[in-house]
């Protein structure tokens, strides 16, 4: 456990924080640091839980899950989050399934130049996510409507607005109490299917 304020352990923990870390036990058992960074405060940590994963895990969402974990790796990438970032795309990249591909995304990414491997409706996405995630104020109506006419209906393009704002969220709380790794296993996906 690593960050810049006291994390509580499962063993220290009361009834009341007990149960949320249940709440936040990812599929090997264990608590992201993501989440235990909340222990003095259980309720945020319960929030924080229910709002990521109706964010980025809802059966009900309809962008690509590989898209998802692109554009939050994105997210965390402008925000310079090197947790959610490790994280997120080292799934992307599992779920990409395509080492030349990811690397080629990888690429563009880091150089915000998403048009050079992405079009319609994926690289509208990227925009968006990069104007929403640097320039929040400026946002316009134009800014959906490039979404609309990239072919996304408002399902989705209201999916894509949570990724992207959880992410800003969870990036802002990360890096300002300086939340590592630190004795995390990042990344599931790959992990998962060998199970």
């Amino acid at each position: 456990m690593s960050a810049w304020i006291e994390m509580i352990s499962d063993e220290d923990a009361d009834a009341d924080l007990r149960a949320a870390l249940d709440l936040a036990r990812t599929p090997h058992g264990t608590v992201d640091n993501v989440m235990r960074v909340h222990s003095l405060r259980p309720n945020t940590m319960r929030g924080h839980v229910v709002l990521y994963r109706a964010a980025l895990h809802d059966a009900a969402n309809t962008l690509p899950t590989w898209l998802q974990e692109t554009i939050s790796s994105y997210v965390s990438l402008l925000n310079d989050c090197g947790y959610s970032l490790a994280n997120h795309w080292k799934n992307a990249r599992h779920l990409i399934g395509d080492d030349a591909r990811a690397d080629a995304i990888w690429a563009a990414l880091e150089a915000r130049a998403p048009e050079r491997v992405f079009a319609g409706a994926e690289l509208a996405l990227m925009r968006y996510a990069e104007k929403l995630t640097l320039e929040p104020g400026r946002m316009v109506a134009a800014d959906v409507q490039a979404l609309k006419a990239a072919g996304l209906d408002d399902g989705a393009i209201l999916e894509a607005n949570q990724i992207v704002g959880y992410f800003n969220y969870v990036n802002r709380c990360l890096n300002g109490l300086g939340v590592s790794t630190a004795g995390d296993i990042v990344g599931y996906y790959a992990e998962n299917e060998a199970e």
